[in-house]
């Protein structure tokens, strides 16, 4: 059942502030409940769906009996008070109705605690990073978890009133020793790379882990998020000149979305590093050492976008 609930999250407009209770879709809500001891559990009223008044029922939550009769008042505040709570024909154990609590940690502000996700360093220890390699409207968002939570679920979506539609794949896992990175490719439909963005995107993370809630968001102009592609560059022995072309992802024309570059060269021996600023797909690199590495990256020319990562070496 609960894969059954996570599949149809999407489906529905999730609201962007939270209250103490509120409903996720039918019949699946979210509690807040203040982490820490003093607090009181969430006191939530349950009833059947029965048409039949005098029809005798009960209340299961997994297996253990929770009481009888068409209401039941539910004390929610740790996770195993969270899950399905069922109401059954006490003749024949038919199932006539269900209420699916998750529960979302909040603290004595009443701001949401999140602890699913484990944070980038940059930008800004965002949990919820993207990044585009052009201004084609395409761009990659991606998260990260531990190794500790096997069974943790994802929807992500653009909110509706941000800058247009925008739609993502199904998120792929890279793992790598304690940590699984997730990436999606999103799509911002009717994006024009020529015109101004006046509004920004604005993706919803949601994320379930078991009977745990939580919410992420980022906002952003595409502009903002742009990150090209390395360049490939080569070195000419003969005289020194180090040249490199525009990556093949970059946008075109060259003319109208054109990059600036940086030339690191890096002392394998000594460790020290020299890096030359260009404007032109090329420069000339004096007295260079045998054991020197030549690596070339780039970035928006007139907009101060995240430079790309260094090319692989030039010689």
């Amino acid at each position: 059942m609960f894969h059954l609930l996570f599949a149809l999250l999407s489906l529905f407009s999730f609201p962007a502030l939270l209250e103490a209770q509120w409903k996720l879709r039918d019949n699946v809500y979210v509690i807040e409940s203040e982490w820490n001891e003093d607090t009181p559990a969430k006191r939530v009223e349950l009833t059947c769906n029965t048409p039949d008044e005098t029809l005798p029922v009960y209340w299961k939550k997994d297996t253990e009996l929770k009481g009888t009769g068409k209401t039941l008042i539910a004390e929610v505040k740790e996770f195993p008070d969270a899950g399905n709570y069922t109401c059954l024909t006490a003749n024949t154990h038919e199932i006539v109705s269900y209420d699916f609590f998750l529960i979302t940690k909040i603290d004595s502000s009443g701001q949401m605690i999140r602890s699913i996700l484990k944070s980038f360093k940059e930008p800004n220890r965002t949990f919820l990073k993207c990044e585009a390699r052009n201004y084609s409207g395409i761009f990659i968002c991606s998260w990260m978890t531990d190794n500790e939570s096997p069974n943790v679920k994802f929807a992500i979506r653009s909110l509706e009133g941000s800058q247009g539609d925008g739609t993502c794949s199904s998120p792929v896992a890279h793992t790598d020793k304690s940590v699984t990175e997730y990436t999606v490719q999103c799509q911002k439909e009717n994006y024009c790379p020529f015109a101004e963005e006046h509004q920004p995107i604005e993706m919803f993370l949601e994320v379930i882990d078991e009977v745990e809630y939580e919410n992420y968001t980022s906002s952003f102009f595409i502009r903002d998020i742009i990150k090209p592609d390395p360049p490939q560059c080569q070195y000419v022995a003969t005289n020194g000149t180090v040249t490199w072309t525009y990556p093949r992802t970059w946008s075109t024309p060259k003319s109208y979305f054109p990059l600036t570059f940086r030339v690191k060269v890096e002392n394998t021996k000594n460790h020290k590093i020299q890096v030359y600023d260009a404007e032109e797909q090329s420069i000339q690199i004096p007295r260079t050492d045998p054991k020197e590495k030549i690596s070339v990256q780039a970035r928006d020319r007139y907009y101060n976008s995240a430079w790309s990562e260094w090319s692989s070496w030039c010689r």
